[in-house]
């Protein structure tokens, strides 16, 4: 699980010019506009990161006029999302610790995302019926849900020197095939999904003649690629039909993930595409501020992509993030 609530340090407090009243602080990766002389630079603060849902409590009321939500899908409370405040991104919020006397024993870098009843804001990703969930995912069948780079900035260190491949994040929604022993399923993120005819998810399976390219293979497989296409997350591609891009190819006997050349070729060969390449290297030298760059940009279609990918092309889930386009963010609507 994400953790979107944690303990941190405040690790630089700037001011932010022709303003009187707000700062902006620095915490792990990201930037936060503040209240003036809130913070020092030392303090302990919580920080609630970008997609937390934060439940009704008197301590976020000042968030009531910008940030109320009450839906069917989320519920009542309040969310936090990217913002530019006084020209500067602001993303995520921080608290001073004194705040919350119930986190006593917790230290800085504990995640404290259930103590404060804090979830994730939830947006459907398909505008329909996706399909009769079956069950939870199988055990063992991965989940995909990469780690922002700004919350584990650790992973740039990791990366350095390896090399790499930096692919598309597409904007659609995580789809699963596994072929093992001689069956075939379908996943969404969470659950498995009953085939039949007006299923999303076995979308992948039936325009790719999957079912009968996977049991020739004679190998247990997990695919996992992201469906895009018209109903789903606003269709940002303008996809006629539907598409669907791997990005994990994992080995199910060994319990391990394919190199992305070998996953590349194998895509080919069963006419499925893979995540658009962008980047690709010997040597990864990246740096935050770079990446974030190289996060901005458009599909073919003019509209902002989501974002990147970054992965080391040997051992593509030794050190894995994406970074997202903070053009998108900004202009993300509920």
């Amino acid at each position: 699980m994400r953790a979107l609530v944690t303990i941190q340090k405040i690790q630089a407090v700037e001011p932010i010019e022709e303003s009187d009243f707000l700062e902006q602080a620095q915490v792990m990766g990201w930037s936060c506009v503040v209240k003036k002389e809130e913070f020092r630079t030392g303090d302990e603060a919580v920080y609630f990161e970008v997609d937390s849902f934060l439940p009704v409590d008197e301590r976020y009321e000042f968030l009531r006029k910008t940030s109320y939500r009450n839906n069917e899908d989320n519920g009542e409370g309040f969310r936090i999302k990217t913002l530019r405040l006084r020209g500067q991104l602001s993303q995520g919020l921080l608290l001073p610790r004194v705040l919350f006397p119930e986190l006593g024993e917790f230290e800085v870098g504990d995640d404290v995302t259930e103590p404060l009843g804090v979830k994730k804001w939830y947006i459907p990703e398909t505008a329909s019926g996706a399909g009769t969930i079956i069950g939870d995912r199988p055990s063992g069948i991965p989940a995909s849900d990469e780690i922002r780079l700004q919350s584990a900035l650790e992973l740039l260190d990791q990366l350095q020197g390896r090399p790499y491949y930096i692919t598309t994040k597409m904007d659609g929604t995580s789809c699963i095939v596994y072929c093992i022993d001689g069956k075939i399923g379908c996943c969404s993120r969470n659950h498995e999904i009953k085939d039949e005819d007006d299923a999303l998810y076995w979308v992948p399976v039936k325009i790719y003649g999957l079912r009968e390219k996977l049991l020739a293979l004679g190998k247990n497989v997990v695919l996992t690629g992201e469906l895009c296409g018209p109903g789903i997350q606003k269709n940002k591609l303008r996809l006629p039909g539907y598409a669907w891009y791997i990005f994990d190819w994992k080995d199910w006997d060994t319990q391990t993930y394919v190199p992305y050349l070998d996953m590349v070729r194998f895509c080919e060969s069963i006419g499925v595409p893979p995540v658009p390449l962008e980047a690709a290297g010997d040597r990864f030298s990246d740096s935050l501020a770079g990446l974030l760059e190289k996060a901005r940009g458009k599909y073919p279609s003019g509209l902002d992509k989501e974002g990147i990918v970054v992965r080391d092309s040997v051992s593509p889930h030794a050190t894995s993030f994406k970074v997202l386009n903070n053009d998108a963010l900004l202009k993300e609507k509920d």
